[in-house]
């Protein structure tokens, strides 16, 4: 039997995270694409292979999956310097877009070349075989989309042909899933926090309360209602409310009003979350003070999110914590925390390590997909050694 290396991959709506292996190999990935020629031009060619792969993703993707197949696309930071990348709308389903897809198998091909974890063969093409933990949003999983989500990776083989890639120019990856399994992403979070990474449990005192946790996305928000364990599929909520709208008013209203242009929604992601000169921009080499514009936008959105919370609390007034995660989270952490001494004072909480709240679904995929895989192993070891008895 080939090895089936692992794979846990959150395709978020600003950008995928991956961890691999054992989560000796990880990514991260701006969520953006951009068709492309098959040979780009590159100022200093030569030295192309001195050059982040990661940063100069050039990649052709052969797929049954796709409705584009076979095309040519920048992936991720090289596709933020083209002016025809493309970002998730709001409104798309995650399910269904090519992109989702594409971001997925360039981020496992990226691995295969890197982790030494496969051999080439003939014509530099690597056969890699993966089990696939990742994550749909909630109103997707309740719509049964996952169902057909999994079957489109499943059966087929995946090809990702590398191109004008720094040390990977030339090589094929042909990607087979032996498992893939697709888990709601509230759900993900709340494993994410009664458990480590040895599948231990973390946090026992949140195992038998009732807690939400509102994940807010880019273009959406789930907030799951925990009870005994498990999502109450009937309580939970899915919104098609996200942070990449006002994001995208943010970046506009810098076009108009200071002349300057940002390559992608990342960026403005940067500004309002960096360390250091949070909510400054560079105009004409001048610091330069945006939080008129951040404010008045977040805060409305903030004020939107408020009010699902409200909302989903009240239908469970039992709830006795509400966690915060995703990327949306980690951007309207401060309005939401406002609002909330200012109104109710639900007992909400977020992370303050907001790289935590941004790996936490990848996190969490990798310590579901370990959990089947070692109750698989383990499956098996005690049907051979029945067999063996007989």
């Amino acid at each position: 039997m080939k090895h089936s290396r692992i794979a846990a991959v959150d395709v978020g709506n600003d950008a995928l995270k991956a961890n691999f292996g054992k989560m000796e190999n990880s990514c991260y990935i701006p969520n953006v694409i951009a068709r492309d020629m098959e040979d780009r031009p590159v100022i200093g060619i030569e030295d192309l292979d001195e050059k982040d792969p990661i940063d100069n993703l050039h990649i052709r993707v052969h797929s049954p999956a796709l409705e584009e197949n076979n095309a040519v696309y920048r992936v991720g930071t090289l596709a933020t310097k083209t002016n025809n990348s493309t970002e998730l709308d709001q409104g798309s389903s995650k399910s269904e877009e090519d992109q989702t897809l594409v971001m997925l198998f360039a981020s496992i091909a990226l691995d295969a070349v890197s982790s030494n974890s496969f051999k080439a063969g003939k014509n530099d093409v690597i056969d890699a075989n993966y089990t696939l933990g990742t994550g749909l949003p909630l109103r997707e999983v309740k719509e049964g989309k996952d169902v057909g989500y999994r079957s489109q990776l499943l059966g087929s083989v995946h090809q990702v042909e590398f191109l004008v890639t720094p040390q990977y120019q030339g090589k094929k990856v042909n990607i087979k899933f032996d498992e893939v399994k697709v888990y709601p992403e509230g759900f993900a979070a709340y494993v994410n926090l009664i458990m480590d990474n040895e599948l231990n449990v973390i946090s026992q005192e949140l195992i038998d309360k009732q807690i939400l946790i509102q994940d807010i996305g880019g273009l959406s928000t789930d907030i799951a209602v925990i009870r005994n364990r498990n999502v109450d599929d009937d309580k939970a909520q899915g919104f098609p409310l996200g942070v990449a709208e006002s994001l995208e008013e943010i970046r506009d209203e810098i076009r108009t009003r200071h002349g300057v242009e940002l390559d992608s929604r990342r960026d403005v992601v940067d500004i309002i979350t960096r360390k250091n000169d949070r909510h400054h921009i560079m105009v004409k080499g001048s610091r330069t003070n945006i939080h008129d514009i951040t404010d008045r936008i977040l805060l409305e959105l903030a004020k939107k999110e408020y009010r699902n919370l409200r909302n989903v609390w009240q239908r469970n007034s039992q709830s006795e914590i509400c966690y915060f995660v995703g990327g949306g989270s980690a951007v309207l952490k401060d309005y939401l925390k406002a609002l909330n001494n200012k109104l109710d004072g639900f007992n909400i909480d977020f992370f303050e390590d907001e790289q935590e709240s941004i790996w936490m679904m990848a996190n969490a995929y990798y310590k579901l997909i370990m959990d089947f895989v070692n109750k698989n192993a383990q499956s098996n070891a005690k049907e051979k050694a029945a067999a063996e008895e007989k």
